[in-house]
């Protein structure tokens, strides 16, 4: 995984701090730290809690870097022709779900693999991002300013606020409705589902479309809280989101809280840098860290039995 962060928010997060250290007292400075922390948090957690929906009907979207990457050259570009922060979103939202929907007819529809069809999208939307770069600003690496919503803290942007209802809101609607059971029983038994009359393919589908808009309305904010898209910007949050999902035990509130731990490890990693420590060293913290999070629970973690395993009406899945 390529490991490198925005410099511009980098910049901007480290300023804070230094401000903080510099001018308040210790309890500011670390509510500068925790608000940090809330915001780096937010495409995380919504792109995790997205990835939960497609993989309990029983698709493993690793398109979720495509997404966000998609949602955030959206939302710049449609801030960019408008001037609104909530065209932006609107963007945002119709290009998750059309990179959405690609995905779902390849993996649901054709049947093909869903592992390399997720790094394939990932690809084209890298690809497709830095061609609307050349077309809409002129440059292949960062577009203009994007101003976002201009709210004074994080705690009052719309996007922050989406993030946070979204959480308790995709628990009930997974576990306290019927929708949720119907897509937990496409992705633990198919046939089962469909000899119940239920369609496993609209099912599917469902789970990559909610992945596609909250992924996407993670970039969105990604792109308002850095001001500027720039190339392949999303840089590993769908990779991360993904890891996420999994130490969460596909559970929403399980996956946020674990994109509040990845949130807290890049935040230290913002911290000590300019330290001691080698800079290489401090960037790949947030991934070993990671990988030692999933080495100690990823494998007591039982996923969905039918997780991306192609289903085809009158013939057993696999």
């Amino acid at each position: 995984m390529t490991i490198f962060r925005s410099a511009n928010i980098q910049s901007t997060i480290r300023g804070e701090f230094l401000a903080a250290e510099s001018f308040y007292p210790m309890d500011i400075e670390l509510a500068v730290i925790f608000l940090q922390i809330l915001r780096i948090a937010v495409p995380y957690v919504l792109t995790s809690v997205g990835a939960v929906f497609s993989e309990r009907g029983g698709v493993v979207n690793l398109a979720l870097e495509g997404l966000i990457l998609a949602g955030a050259f959206a939302a710049s570009a449609g801030m960019h022709l408008t001037g609104s922060a909530a065209a932006g979103v609107g963007a945002a939202v119709a290009a998750g779900l059309l990179v959405a929907m690609l995905f779902a007819f390849i993996t649901v529809t054709l049947g093909a693999d869903q592992i390399v069809s997720g790094i394939a999208m990932n690809i084209l939307v890298m690809g497709a991002t830095r061609f609307g770069l050349v077309l809409l600003y002129g440059s292949s690496m960062n577009s203009e300013r994007v101003a976002g919503f201009g709210a004074g803290s994080v705690l009052l942007d719309p996007l922050f606020l989406t993030a946070l209802a979204v959480v308790p809101l995709a628990q009930y609607l997974l576990f306290h409705t019927p929708y949720g059971l119907r897509l937990r029983a496409a992705g633990e038994d198919a046939a089962a589902t469909d000899s119940a009359g239920l369609s496993v393919q609209r099912l599917r589908y469902s789970g990559v479309l909610v992945s596609g808009v909250l992924a996407a309305l993670g970039g969105a904010f990604l792109v308002f809280q850095q001001h500027t898209f720039t190339d392949s910007m999303s840089a590993g949050r769908g990779y991360m989101a993904l890891a996420a999902m999994i130490i969460g035990r596909w559970n929403p509130a399980g996956a946020a809280l674990a994109g509040l731990f990845f949130a807290s490890a890049e935040s230290l990693e913002i911290w000590t840098q300019g330290g001691w420590l080698p800079s290489q060293a401090v960037q790949s913290m947030p991934y070993v860290l990671t990988l030692l999070v999933l080495a100690g629970f990823g494998g007591r973690s039982r996923p969905p039995r039918e997780a991306g395993v192609p289903f085809r009406r009158g013939r057993a899945s696999g």
